[in-house]
């Protein structure tokens, strides 16, 4: 398998899963302005949409979206405990986190990203922001992790989007126990190994 990547963005979440799950994977490097990969390739060829990631599976098939990418890739190492068993509550828990991360989360961070961006969205997202993070707060208050008392693909992919507050300016030192999370999944060994194999760490 490949994952089309750009080092830090949300294709982050992809590689630390499947760095948890034992899966190895062809790192493809994608510069997001030109649209092509480290090797020349079109990459619209793979991606129309042009944003990472993406996941070119063994036979041509490619799947796009961070929630899909770190289901696929759990699914393939149910053994890893990643993402819970089909069907279940907790399964559901993990989907809730993750598209909350996507619609709440990655999208108003996402925009810090962008130059054309006026301060008065920028403010208003400062604001959403700060109740979004705080709901993160108060789950994490309770619990070890964002579904639960396992680490899953939803933590892979929360912790991804909310390294971007650093970036945007956004200070999380009234969130310490979204804090005291965020410094226990970067120490964890397949995490420190995808900051590396990115040129991260």
């Amino acid at each position: 398998m490949k994952l089309y990547y750009k080092p830090g963005a949300c294709s982050l979440a992809p590689h630390i899963v499947a760095n948890e799950a034992g899966i190895k994977l062809d790192l493809v490097p994608v510069d997001l302005a030109t649209k092509r990969t480290a090797d020349g390739q079109d990459y619209l060829q793979v991606n129309p949409n042009g944003f990472v990631p993406a996941l070119a599976l063994d036979g041509g098939v490619v799947l796009t979206e961070v929630s899909v990418l770190v289901q696929y890739l759990a699914d393939q190492s149910p053994d890893s405990g990643l993402i819970p068993e089909a069907g279940s509550m907790a399964r559901y828990r993990v989907l809730e986190a993750l598209s909350f991360t996507a619609t709440e989360l990655h999208k108003n961070l996402g925009i810090f990203f962008r130059p054309d961006t006026l301060d008065a969205v920028k403010t208003s997202a400062r604001a959403l922001l700060t109740r979004r993070i705080g709901y993160v707060e108060a789950q994490l208050s309770k619990q070890a992790f964002i579904a639960g008392e396992a680490f899953t693909v939803a933590d892979a992919y929360l912790w991804t989007v909310l390294n971007w507050t650093a970036f945007a300016g956004f200070d999380l030192s009234p969130f310490p126990h979204v804090q005291a999370w965020q410094a226990k999944v970067a120490a964890r060994p397949a995490v420190q190994r995808t900051l590396r194999e990115e040129g991260l760490a």
